[in-house]
Parts: C-alpha cells; structure tokens; sequence
C-alpha cells in the first residue's frame, strides 16, 4: 500500500470538552469533564471503532468532529491542517454522518428523493437535473430500488431507511464517515446486511470509517483499529486483531469479558464492574477507572497513569509502567 494511502487523514490532538451544569434550580453550576484530552490519529481507508460505555464521551467527540460543537481545548486536523469554526462547511464535505436512529433521523414530510439530495441543496452543488441523477446512483449503490424515490420514510423497513441515511451521508463524496452506533436501532437480522454494506462501500469509495459503538462484536467484524473509550479518555488503542487478542487495559478486558456466548452452558457474564458509573462531574482522582478496578495499586488512586506506547498502539495504565515501553 502507497504511503498516501496510508497517511494519517483526521487526527484529534488533546481534545477536551466542558460543559456547566446546574444540579439544582439555586445551585451554582459545575463543570461536567465530558472529554479530558482525548488525541487519536486516523490513517486513510482505515477504520476505527470507538467503544465504551453508555456516558464515556463518544457521542461528544462525534458532534465536535462533524462541528456541531467546539471543543473547549485541543484541536481537529484534517490531513495536518487544523479546523476551525470558519471551516465548518468544508468540514462537512469531507465528513458526514450516518446516525444512530434511521426512525428520528430522516424528516418524515420528505421524500426520499429530497432527503438524499438534501447535502447537495445545502452547499448549492449541481442544478436539479443533476442532483436527481446523483439520486438515482446512490439508491443504486445501496441497494434500494429506484421506485422509493419518491416515496417517504414511514413507507420503508428500518434497514432500508438506514440505507437512506447512509445514500444521504455519502452523496457529497466525503472521505470520511462517523458511523454513530448506526446499526443499534435495527433489528439482528437486519444489522449484517448494513455492516456488510458499509465494509463494500469502503472497498468500492476508499472511504475511511470512525465507528461508535458499545457493541464489541459488531466493531471486531468492521474495524481495523480500536480506541477503548473510559470517562472522556482514550485508555487503550491497538490494531482490532490485537486488542481482541490480547486487551491490555483492566477496562477493556472488562468490556470482552462481558461479551455474551453462543454457548448454552455458560452463563450471563459479570464484568465485576458494579451497576455505578462515575460521575463526571466529580471524576476519581488519579486513574479514573480505580474505583471499578480489581486489579487497582496504591498508586491508581492518586496519580494518572502513564501513557505506554508499544509496537502496534498504547495503554494508559499503572499496570505496565515505563518498563514495557
């Protein structure tokens, strides 16, 4: 593989983001560490899943790629040049979304024809004529008969509303996609159809994925990279094949053990975690996974772990020390 198509394409550098928070109509507001430096490099045509739990700062860090929010520090680059607010339309041709929800995503009084064509209208690409024939090869591409065109979204199946949504995230030819958890609102059956649909269009378009998700094996089939996500910070990152493997974090060794079996005698796994998730809010002290953590030191609970970078990634935790760097 060239070295341009291997070259780093997004790359987040110490990123952070804070939010006041009032927990009372007469209290003073607080400030909610929702991300707490997260830096993460993203190579060309790669694609990288992004899990952790339910409140840990994915869905945060996806709004502030796509620049719906700003972070309160650090920066996004886009092949080495940083973005900013001025530019955010630029930003949006060259990044889109495929969301969660196909239900709550697509207007309900458009056609699908108007949906898909939507990105196009709003940075004045084309005229109508064109705009229709771009339609047309995208319902192609994803698989959708030519007939829904002109129909609307309660008219389709959750499946195929999602290739809707993803026809629509991919009609202004961006190179890059934020996938947020965009198969969790489907049913089973219908998940492996948009997974392997997104693995053929990044073959087919050279696209580069970020995949959020809280389902570990669904970002084992798509991903070639992981960033294990923990209260706003990046704890562990390595090749997909690597961290399946063998996962380095106490966190992330939580997270594949909680992984449900096909195997009838075995029974509903126990991460060890405990039903509480820390307040961001008030974050632990030193490592932020300590409270939960069975294989916690001394040292956990007051001072942040050291960033170990090995061959293929990094782990971000008192366990493995500057020794095994």
């Amino acid at each position: 593989m060239s070295e341009q198509a291997t070259a780093s394409i997004l790359e987040l550098a110490a990123i952070t983001k804070t939010y006041q928070v009032k927990q009372g109509m007469f209290a003073a507001a607080k400030p909610l560490h929702a991300l707490g430096g997260v830096s993460l490099r993203i190579n060309r045509k790669d694609v990288v899943g992004l899990v952790g739990e339910s409140g840990c700062g994915k869905s945060t860090l996806a709004k502030i790629l796509l620049g719906l929010e700003a972070p309160t520090t650090g920066k996004v680059l886009v092949d080495g040049a940083e973005i900013g607010p001025r530019e955010r339309r630029l930003l949006a041709r060259r990044i889109q979304p495929i969301f969660q929800d196909p239900y709550s995503s697509l207007n309900p009084r458009k056609s699908i024809e108007d949906i898909i064509a939507l990105p196009l209208v709003v940075h004045n690409v084309g005229d109508h004529a064109s705009r229709m024939q771009a339609v047309t090869k995208m319902l192609d591409l994803v698989g959708l008969p030519a007939r829904v065109r002109r129909g609307y979204p309660s008219q389709l199946s959750g499946g195929q509303r999602q290739r809707v949504a993803i026809a629509r995230a991919l009609i202004m030819k961006p190179e890059i996609v934020i996938c947020d958890e965009p198969t969790s609102a489907l049913d089973v059956s219908v998940q492996s159809q948009i997974l392997n649909l997104l693995g053929d269009l990044r073959q087919e378009l050279g696209l580069t994925y970020l995949f959020i998700s809280h389902n570990l094996a669904v970002v084992e089939h798509l991903a070639t990279r992981v960033a294990v996500m923990y209260l706003g910070q990046i704890v562990e990152e390595a090749p997909a094949a690597e961290l399946f493997a063998g996962p380095r974090h106490p966190y992330t060794q939580a997270l594949l053990d909680s992984v449900l079996t096909p195997d009838p005698a075995l029974s509903v796994p126990d991460t060890h975690l405990g039903a509480a998730y820390p307040n961001p809010i008030s974050p632990p002290s030193g490592c932020r996974f300590h409270p939960r953590c069975a294989q916690a030191r001394a040292a956990c609970k007051t001072t942040p772990p050291p960033h170990v970078v090995g061959a293929g990634g990094h782990v971000d935790c008192h366990l493995y020390g500057a020794a095994t760097n």
